[in-house]
Parts: structure tokens; C-alpha cells; sequence
């Protein structure tokens, strides 16, 4: 903090403490400006067999489009929920990205990510080694990320390519850093993320049950966690359990996933906001988080804010 003006000795000792009580709630993020994030998923080009099977629509020009909106609003951190690139092995499937985090950086924004099965598919060392390029704060097991008060702790969900010691390594983790956020005073709100939803109505990819085994009930434990945000299915869906959040935010450009529509679907309770494409913003107030889904119209002329949720710190 730097204090422009130096008060004169003689000044009163309440006015003495109250600066210091103002000091204290700044470094700790109650008082300071909120500032903006910005969560995107799943913003891959569409693979041949996709095209075959699911309905493309200007998917690539759909991705453009959303990276260019998340330039222009200039939130202080994008955060990419995997699947960023079609095959994270190949250089040339990076170009639009890479166009993208150059321009972020130019604005000042950062960017973090969580690893996709498409980042890691077919080789998955050579998909990591490119996105640790991109992405050097990426630690493949989990790490956590501070931005105003709010943890966000990012997972790579992407279970068989951790290997045991690795699933060992992180579930050690997650236990001890969720306790220490739920701890850290600094800390307002915890956000839980990763790219495989835990629960969604999709007919290609549906709810991740490892996700539930390992990574929900660290979540639940939580007394600060109150949304767990994910992608993987290319759609706009949130569920609640137990008074917690789960969002699905699968509309960075990746072909449209049909959704079970039978009478055993699971209850989503944003109901008929089906945007094709879309991604969230986040602002803090006070101990609430504000979350808008800004959707791409259908013409593609431009993006309106949508969804709205907030979530108040029990």
C-alpha cells in the first residue's frame, strides 16, 4: 500500500487506528476495487468425426468471436477450462489461441488453464510439454490461483494420464488446500473447477463419476466453496446439491452437444438458456460474487449479458 500524505504526529489516536483498521482491510481484499474474471471452456476447433456426427455451426468463427469479446471487456485474468486446443500435440491446432494470449498479454490480461482430454489426447506428454508452454503456471496435479480474495483451485480431471502416484499426489492436495483456504482469512471465496462436469445432461458425455468420487466431496467439505465451475459438455447447465453450486460453461466454440431430454435427466435449473456459445464473467462485492454468462447471438453479431447467479459467503 503506498500512503501519499504523512499525518502530523498530533493527530488524534482513533484517526491512528482507523487507518490502520482501513490498511488492514485493504491488504486483505474486503475494501479494494473488485475486479473482473473472465472463465471460458472447451475451445477447440471441431474435429472431422464430430462434423459427422453432431451439427457444426461457424464454430471456429463462434471461438473468434468469444476471444475477442473477453479482449475487449479486459477482465484481470481469463481462465480456460480445457479443451483449448483440438490436439494439444500438434503446433499448428495452437495459432488461434496464440493469437489470443498475445493479444491478452498486450492488454495486460493474464491467463491460467486446466488441462482437457483434448489437450492431452493421443499424446499426452507432447499435449502437456505445449500447454505448460502456454500456460507455465499450470501444475498438472492442481494448483491454486488468487485473484481478489477469491481461490479459484484448478484440477486436471483427466484421471488415467495422472496415473496412480499422480491421483495419490493430488487427492493429498486438494485435502490440505481447501482446509488451508477454508483457514486463510484473507480468503472470501473458494471456487472449485476442472474440465470434466460432474453433472451434466449431455447425451455424448454425461456426469463424470470420478469427478464425483474424488474431487465433489473435498468441495462439499468446504465451508467457503460454493460453486464448482467445469466444461466438457458443450453447454450451459447448472445444477444444484446440498445449497452448492455446479455449472457448466462448455460454450467456447466446440460443437453443440445435444441434451437428455427424458424424464430420468437431471434437474438443470437454468432452464431454457441454451445459448450455443457463451462464457462467464465474475465480479466480487462485499461477500457476494456476481456471475453473467455473456451469450453470442445467433446472427453472431455480437454478445448480451444473460444468465445471472450470486453467491453470498455463508
Amino acid at each position: 500500500m503506498v500512503v501519499e500524505e504523512v499525518l502530523p504526529m498530533k493527530s488524534s489516536g482513533f484517526l491512528f487506528v482507523g487507518i490502520l483498521l482501513m490498511a488492514a482491510t485493504i491488504s486483505n481484499g474486503q475494501s479494494s476495487q473488485a475486479i473482473r474474471l473472465a472463465f471460458v471452456s472447451d475451445t477447440q476447433a471441431p474435429m472431422t468425426v464430430e462434423k459427422i456426427w453432431l451439427k457444426a455451426n461457424r464454430n471456429e468463427e463462434a471461438t473468434g468471436k468469444v476471444f475477442e469479446d473477453i479482449v475487449k471487456i479486459q477482465p484481470h485474468t481469463v481462465f480456460l477450462l480445457g479443451d483449448v486446443v483440438a490436439l494439444g500435440y500438434r503446433e499448428k491446432k495452437w495459432k488461434r489461441v496464440d493469437g489470443f494470449l498475445n493479444e491478452c498479454r498486450s492488454k495486460g490480461i493474464t491467463a491460467e488453464a486446466v488441462l482437457g482430454n483434448h489437450d492431452v489426447m493421443t499424446f499426452g506428454r507432447s499435449g502437456e510439454k505445449k500447454f505448460q508452454m502456454r500456460f507455465p503456471d499450470q501444475v498438472r496435479t492442481g494448483f491454486t490461483v488468487v485473484r481478489d480474495s477469491i481461490a479459484i483451485v484448478m484440477l486436471n480431471s483427466n484421471f488415467k494420464k495422472l496415473g496412480k502416484a499422480g491421483r495419490n499426489i493430488q487427492e493429498e492436495w486438494l485435502g490440505q488446500e481447501i482446509n488451508r483456504l477454508d483457514k486463510d482469512p484473507a480468503i472470501v471465496h473458494v471456487i472449485v473447477s476442472c474440465h470434466h462436469a460432474p453433472y451434466s445432461n449431455s447425451k455424448i458425455v454425461g456426469s463424470s463419476k470420478p469427478v464425483q468420487e474424488r474431487f465433489v466431496p473435498y468441495f462439499y467439505s468446504s465451508i467457503k466453496a460454493r460453486i464448482f465451475i467445469t466444461g466438457h459438455s458443450h453447454n450451459f447447465e447448472r445444477f444444484t446439491r446440498d445449497g452448492k453450486d455446479f455449472l457448466v460453461i462448455g460454450g467456447g466454440g466446440g460443437i453443440h452437444q445435444p441434451l437428455n431430454q427424458k424424464p430420468d435427466r437431471l434437474d438443470d435449473i437454468s432452464g431454457d438458456y441454451k445459448p450455443d456459445f457463451h462464457y462467464i464473467t465474475l465480479q466480487r462485492s462485499g461477500h457476494t460474487m456476481t456471475i453473467v454468462s455473456r451469450a453470442l447471438s445467433k446472427d453472431f453479431s455480437g454478445f448480451s449479458d444473460g444468465y445471472t447467479i450470486k453467491i453470498s459467503r455463508p
